[in-house]
């Protein structure tokens, strides 16, 4: 399947996926928190996937991958707050457990993206 647009690719689907377990997620914080980690997160969350568009779409190579390592560095903010979170008991464990597994899914997939650009960048020179 050729890409013909950012929404094709699957690193930015998983990303979204994200997003939207974060945000279900942060419902059940609590109102403290409101301005505090549950913004922070959702942010932190949101630059993820908007980065990968950002990237995608940009003209040069070189930019595309300063916006993936951007999402990269959003992936590892995110990872914090919700170790934070987890830590503070904000829910339950079971609820954690799947979103540490797709954030590492998606460091995993971002890596791989940023290796793939890394590379075609070297050949083309």
């Amino acid at each position: 399947m050729a890409i013909k647009s950012f929404r094709d690719l699957r690193v930015w689907q998983v990303a979204m996926d994200l997003v939207e377990r974060i945000y279900r997620l942060t419902k059940v914080f609590p109102r403290r928190e409101v301005y505090g980690l549950t913004s922070q997160l959702q942010r932190a969350a949101i630059s993820i996937p908007s980065n990968i568009a950002e990237g995608h779409t940009r003209e040069h190579r070189k930019e595309y991958l300063q916006h993936i390592s951007i999402a990269q560095v959003s992936l590892a903010e995110s990872e914090t707050c919700l170790e934070i979170a987890r830590r503070l008991g904000y829910s339950s464990v079971d609820q954690f457990v799947p979103l540490f597994e797709q954030v590492a899914s998606l460091g995993r997939q971002l890596y791989s993206l940023r290796n793939a650009l890394m590379k075609r960048e070297a050949d083309n020179r």
